[in-house]
């Protein structure tokens, strides 16, 4: 057995496991990223390591502004911040290991620690994964708070040129968090805002990798099958997509060497990932769990749901979308079902019924918008919006997937148990345009009859099947 640390890195290597092959030491810290998790360590500290191996001397420094943060500071500090990433597909798995991320810093509570880190003049990017959540100002929001109050430090400071770059999964994410920073920033004093609008730059960026939650059998296996004693190894597919808008007035690692696409045309890239990838995530979730099935892979071995998602993707949301040239969107949507057939990765479809009443609206109602407006098939969506009633209209509330703003989502979903129109006076979902149209109501009362007479599957075959009528 193996512990995972610098010192015992020539021995990871003689297992036959990827190790980093450059000077660690040599890194310069000028990325500082705060929500060090799973996705952050699949994601962009991949490709930084991959950049420093092609000679690249950028490294990243964590911030913890959460207790949470606690354990991965307790982690990575008792392994010199290296960890293992295990990808997975349906051919095995391959561990390597990533010594991109060179300090850690639990800075919890601490806000002038952290506010000293942001006004470090050698610091370039201030990287955040802090989830959709974490840029809500509906309530006081102590990490937009913290981050204000550091970029404040920096204004003091002298002010260099600072990039935020969001790695959320999040439509707009560089719009979104300039939003909430600027909003912020505003109600701290004039000079402040104008700083963070004139020096501090907030690209947009697509980001993808499915990283599922580690687990103990994912440290088990590390440590019997390959014999590496690593905290806190992340387990993620094969496949990782970085899309960014090139706004980095201070710098910023080669990262285009190693496979990230940077572009102006960062929004359509969210629409291809949107309508095809998430949507298919969440028309399949309702479905399948209601089938009782438990894998993301296991559903994509079922012929009728391949078929669904198929139907759903050629007839519904790739008409809707503008095709980016050299990368058509038949590609992209045939990648994503051999994503979902991974069968390494074991994703749950309980993950994907997480926050139905979020996702939704950004996921599927802008394709149902839109082929109503022009006249459109709409039979596919409808059929996942009815399955997501039922759902959560007849699943026990200790069996059923959190949902953040799901409350009268569940209240009408089940008064739709004895009509369903009723659930589509959820309003944050339903838009006017869904709600006035007689097709999409008259398909979404035959899929919620033809699931609850029928059962799931079988109501995906009558789609299937008036569809081809």
């Amino acid at each position: 057995m193996t512990a995972l640390d610098q010192s015992h890195l020539g021995s990871i290597a003689a297992l036959g496991v990827p190790v980093p092959r450059y000077d660690r030491e040599a890194l310069n810290a000028r990325i500082l990223h705060v929500g060090v998790g799973g996705f952050h360590r699949a994601h962009m500290a991949v490709y930084t390591d991959e950049a420093a191996g092609e000679g690249g001397d950028w490294g990243i420094r964590g911030a913890g502004l959460l207790d949470a943060d606690r354990r991965m500071a307790d982690t990575l500090g008792a392994q010199d911040c290296l960890y293992t990433v295990v990808e997975r597909d349906s051919d095995g798995s391959r561990p390597r290991v990533v010594g991109s991320i060179v300090d850690f810093a639990f800075v919890a509570g601490d806000a002038e620690a952290f506010a000293r880190r942001v006004a470090d003049p050698n610091v370039s990017i201030l990287s955040l994964t802090i989830t959709e959540g974490g840029y809500s100002l509906a309530s006081p929001n102590p990490t937009i708070e913290a981050i204000v109050s550091a970029l404040d430090a920096r204004r003091r400071a002298g002010g260099a040129a600072l990039t935020v770059l969001s790695c959320d999964n999040l439509p707009g994410n560089g719009d979104v968090a300039r939003n909430a920073i600027t909003a912020v920033a505003a109600a701290r004093s004039t000079a402040l805002h104008r700083w963070v609008e004139s020096v501090c730059t907030f690209p947009n960026s697509m980001v993808d990798r499915i990283t599922p939650q580690t687990k103990d059998e994912d440290r088990a296996w590390l440590r019997d099958t390959v014999g590496i004693e690593d905290g806190w190894p992340v387990v993620c597919e094969t496949f990782r997509q970085w899309v960014v808008q090139d706004h980095f007035p201070a710098g910023r690692p080669r990262w285009e060497d190693v496979g990230v696409l940077f572009t102006d045309r960062v929004h359509d890239w969210e629409l291809y990932k949107l309508r095809m990838l998430n949507a298919s995530h969440s028309c399949m979730a309702y479905l399948t769990a209601l089938a009782g099935v438990v894998y993301v892979d296991e559903a994509m071995a079922i012929p009728a749901v391949r078929r669904y998602l198929e139907q759903l993707l050629e007839t519904e949301a790739i008409p809707t979308l503008a095709e980016i040239p050299g990368h058509p969107a038949a590609e992209y949507a045939a990648t994503v079902l051999r994503r979902f057939e991974n069968t390494g990765v074991r994703d749950q479809i309980a993950r994907l019924c997480i926050d139905g009443t979020a996702k939704f609206p950004s996921f599927l109602i802008p394709t149902v918008e839109t082929q109503l407006a022009h006249g459109g098939p709409v039979s596919s969506a409808a059929l996942a919006l009815a399955a997501w009633s039922r759902y959560l209209g007849t699943v026990p509330a200790a069996e059923r997937a959190p949902d953040s703003r799901g409350d009268r989502a569940v209240e009408l979903a089940r008064a739709a148990l004895s009509n369903p129109l009723v659930f589509l006076e959820l309003d944050e979902v339903f838009t006017a345009p869904l709600r006035d149209s007689t097709t999409f109501r008259d398909a979404f009362v035959r899929a919620y009859h033809d699931l609850a007479g029928r059962g799931p599957l079988e109501g995906i075959e009558s789609v299937l099947v008036k569809t081809r009528l």
